[in-house]
């Protein structure tokens, strides 16, 4: 019995082999990899506890259904997300349709109001007395000053001191001048008398700048010839040209009567003798320019004419009243439009007319402003909104200044005060009455940049700064107009009611 039992035992063992035999063959045909992971399958079954079946199947159900990560809302800073296209059309959409109610409500008020002979009454008083048009010619007279003395000083004929004199008889005659005479001619409109102020201010920086850099070539030529080192020397006088087909100008060769006019009316207040030059005028490029300047121009005198006027003539009611909840809403209203005109007037100003000269001129620098619309705070604003001034500051008063010895805060509040002058002297000569009104708001920059670079940050920072160019300067706008309407027409006048 024990030896039947055993070889039907060794009998099994055989077939099972066999069959083992068989199937790995099989295994083998149909590919080594099935072998390998049904083997895998089969331990793991044989080891599989009820914590890994739980596991396991939460594994596959998370692989099979699931539907969420890790991730940000889009409107989180976190989310690194940044294409706002369609809300900022939505904002432009809402803009128009809010704009186009506004329009709406005053033609029914107002009717048309444009009325293209009113402009030219703005700038000429009487058709037989042109005093602005005169006073502008006239600036030749400073300019040629300015060269004449340049020439003398270049060959020695005059000292620096008598030099340095006469270009400061000449500058401040630039300023004093043209103020007299606007305030003494009675023909001289306020319009006129700021276009014409306008041109001499300019006229005074750049005959300044012309100054300074004759200057600075005297001293390197003067180095030279002593052997001496040039370190003191000022760099943008030796910039070439933008392109090989002008001539390289050196001392005192650029005291040309070309070379100055050239200065005079290229966009920029700094001189050089010799500016980047574009290789070519660009037609299409200054026909753009040219419909845009004409266009904004209309687009802005229809804006004052229509919009601008009735609010201010609403507002005095309200000012002779001292009616405090009306003058607020007066201004809000008045800001709207004010701040709308102010940026055609910048587009018009720095980008349509700027580049049109330059073009015009193969000027080649045309960076005449930065992206002061993302300014978190006040100074950043001053020096990105108008580059030519800025560089002039910088250039002419600001570093020579820091040269003598004068701390930067001192330097900074002297730029602050010269531009406050400057800005009330473009106000109150032409409307002939002095409330130094500009001037109180220009200085009003210097606690308002310390406030805000101080507790505000970031788009907080660059909300306060639209916030001052919104609201401030339709301050300014009725408080001159009002003490204008007061001193020319009295208290007769009633003011028309909203």
């Amino acid at each position: 019995m024990g030896d039947r039992s055993e070889r039907s035992s060794a009998r099994r063992k055989r077939r099972t082999t066999i069959s083992g035999d068989a199937a790995g063959a099989h295994a083998k045909r149909g590919g080594a990899g099935e072998t390998l992971s049904g083997q895998l399958k089969e331990k793991e079954q044989r080891h599989e506890t009820p914590a890994n079946k739980h596991k396991n199947h939460n594994d596959a159900g998370h692989d099979s259904f699931s539907c969420h990560k890790l991730q940000e809302s889009l409107l989180s800073s976190n989310s690194g997300y940044s294409n706002y296209r369609g809300i900022l059309n939505w904002c432009v959409v809402m803009l128009v349709l809010s704009n186009a109610r506004l329009v709406l409500e005053n033609l029914i008020k107002y009717g048309i109001l444009v009325d293209p002979i009113q402009i030219i009454s703005l700038f000429l008083k009487d058709p037989y007395s042109w005093p602005a048009p005169c006073l502008i010619i006239v600036s030749n007279v400073f300019i040629m000053a300015a060269l004449y003395i340049e020439r003398k000083l270049s060959v020695g004929t005059v000292s620096e001191c008598t030099g340095t004199f006469l270009h400061c008889i000449n500058l401040a005659a630039l300023l004093f001048v043209p103020a007299g005479t606007v305030l003494s001619v009675s023909s001289m409109t306020p319009v006129g008398g700021v276009v014409a102020l306008g041109v001499f201010t300019v006229l005074f920086l750049k005959l300044y700048s012309y100054r300074d850099v004759n200057k600075w070539c005297r001293e390197i030529r003067r180095a030279k010839a002593r052997t001496l080192s040039r370190s003191h020397s000022c760099p943008s006088v030796h910039k070439a040209n933008g392109t090989t087909g002008y001539t390289h100008v050196s001392y005192p060769g650029n005291l040309t009567h070309r070379d100055i006019y050239y200065f005079i009316f290229v966009p920029t207040l700094c001189y050089e003798l010799n500016f980047p030059r574009s290789p070519r005028i660009r037609k299409r490029f200054l026909l753009r320019r040219l419909l845009e300047m004409l266009f904004l121009m209309q687009l802005m005198i229809g804006l004052i004419q229509q919009w601008m006027v009735p609010t201010i003539q609403n507002s005095m009611k309200p000012f002779q009243d001292m009616d405090l909840s009306r003058i607020v809403e007066r201004l809000l209203k008045l800001a709207v439009p004010n701040h709308f005109i102010w940026l055609i007037f910048f587009y018009w100003y720095f980008h349509s007319s700027m580049n049109f000269v330059a073009e015009l001129l193969q000027f080649g620098d045309r960076e005449f402003y930065r992206d002061w619309w993302n300014s978190e705070t006040i100074p950043y604003f001053w020096s990105n909104w108008n580059i030519p001034v800025h560089k002039w500051c910088l250039r002419h008063f600001y570093k020579p200044m820091l040269v003598k010895g004068v701390n930067k805060l001192a330097a900074q509040l002297a730029v602050f005060f010269m531009s406050a002058f400057f800005h009330e002297y473009l106000v109150s000569v032409p409307l002939k009455m002095f409330r130094l009104w500009a001037f109180l708001g220009m200085m009003a920059q210097i606690p308002l940049a310390y406030f805000v670079g101080r507790f505000l940050r970031g788009n907080y920072g660059n909300a306060a700064v639209w916030m001052s160019l919104i609201i401030g300067q339709p301050i300014a706008v009725l408080m001159y107009f009002h003490d204008y309407y007061v001193l020319h027409y009295g208290n007769t006048a009633e003011g028309v009611t909203a």
